[in-house]
């Protein structure tokens, strides 16, 4: 696809924007959030089956000499079986300094081979990517990826496009009220680049087990609080520390009345090569047994 096809206008895309984040709320009344409010890592949790979970990640950040930017990763997650949830995101980054444009898609699927709990639960997880170099989602950090991988014009870095395949081996433990979760991640561009290497690790955990005994929406069991930290760790042709990004981040969830979660994460850079900071903020909304809604319209029209 050529590059072009990702630019639409600033005003259009926050026309848009506004649009769905309207149809989101409206949807907030059916809509439930499961998940850990993890922004790179990923636990074992998967979506339950014949519920669609649409959320958004979005990444703020400035490149040290460079121009501040917003991106934004909209998600589609459905559960088709109890071991497997797929996932459609859209991508897409706004430079205010610059230009607006959607940077691509990326298709993923999560398998868990053990259904029942165990002191350790291992996930599989397999993605596909077709995006442009001006995607800044950073919802990976791997290889030799750096800040000024992101600071590059809109102009000159959505003209390169990346069909990659990423991999990841998920362990994730629930430890009396602590879930801890460590990712494992292999990358490969299509082409003939090398292999590309990184890691999520996070904690979280509530701040409040026992429930409430009337329903309540600022109480300390709706919060769910923890820290992420990830980095790259070289490729095939230099597996090193040298010249990698690596960041901790704090984070903190919110579910909120209607089957709504919302999530937010400073995270800050501990090497040179990495963003100074990155501010991350999530809305999730779960429809349950969208297929079963389907069906039932299907079933009533004579």
């Amino acid at each position: 696809m050529e590059a072009h096809l990702y630019r639409i206008p600033l005003a259009r895309f926050l026309r848009r924007a506004a649009c769905a984040g309207l149809l989101l709320a409206g949807l907030a009344a059916c809509a439930a959030a499961q998940e850990k409010p993890y922004f790179v890592t990923y636990s074992h949790d998967l979506e339950e089956p014949g519920n669609l979970e649409i959320e958004t990640k979005t990444a703020l950040a400035r490149p040290q000499g460079a121009d501040r930017f917003g991106a934004t990763a909209t998600e589609l997650e459905y559960g088709v079986k109890a071991w497997w949830t797929s996932e459609l995101y859209v991508d897409g980054q706004t430079t205010p300094a610059d230009s607006t444009l959607l940077t691509g898609f990326r298709l993923e699927n999560r398998f868990r081979p053990l259904m029942r709990e165990h002191w350790i639960n291992p996930v599989l997880y397999v993605e596909y990517e077709n995006i442009s170099g001006a995607d800044k989602t950073a919802l990976e950090v791997v290889g030799h990826d750096g800040q000024a991988d992101l600071a590059e014009r809109n102009s000159e870095s959505r003209r390169e496009h990346a069909h990659e395949g990423e991999f990841r081996l998920i362990l994730s433990s629930n430890l009396r009220d602590w879930n801890l979760s460590e990712n494992f991640i292999a990358e490969k561009n299509l082409g003939h680049d090398p292999w590309e290497f990184g890691y999520a690790v996070g904690a979280t955990r509530p701040l409040k087990t026992a429930l409430s005994v009337r329903e309540c929406t600022f109480c300390a069991e709706k919060l769910t609080v923890g820290a992420e930290a990830y980095g790259g760790l070289g490729d095939t042709w230099a597996l090193t520390l040298r010249d990698t990004s690596h960041y901790v981040a704090p984070l903190v969830g919110w579910d909120l009345p209607g089957r709504m979660r919302v999530s937010f994460s400073p995270g800050f850079g501990v090497t040179g090569s990495s963003l100074d900071r990155v501010y991350r903020v999530g809305v999730a909304y779960e429809m349950p047994q969208l297929g079963a809604l389907f069906r039932g319209q299907k079933g009533g029209v004579r």
